[in-house]
């Protein structure tokens, strides 16, 4: 039978077989395995991206707080977020149609 197909010869060699069983072994059933390592390795990726996502916020933030220790950073940052008004003004909020079609759009799409 060897005679008649050559690489049989090549595959009966025990070292030839267990190099093939020891790969197949390492590519598809080890908890290690070449498949296991490519899904480690994208959610590596991913948490490095997530991190550099959240230093960039957290460098937002830092220099948000340092202006917001200024009283009139402050006092600034409370009249345009939160409508705030001092006790002799009168605030009135002026709403454009584009805007509240956008806000309803998003509204909508959320639930």
């Amino acid at each position: 039978m060897t005679t008649r197909y050559p690489f049989l010869a090549f595959l009966s060699n025990r070292y030839v077989l267990v190099l093939i069983f020891v790969a197949v072994w390492i590519t598809f059933l080890d908890n290690y395995s070449y498949f296991e390592h490519q899904a480690l390795n994208k959610e590596i990726e991913e948490l490095e991206d997530n991190k550099e996502y959240y230093i960039q916020e957290i460098k937002k933030d830092s220099t948000s707080i340092k202006q917001l220790k200024n009283g009139e950073q402050t006092e600034k940052y409370a009249r345009e977020k939160y409508f705030m008004k001092r006790d002799d003004e009168d605030i009135y909020i002026i709403e454009f149609e584009e805007d509240a079609k956008k806000a309803k759009d998003t509204t909508t799409t959320e639930l």
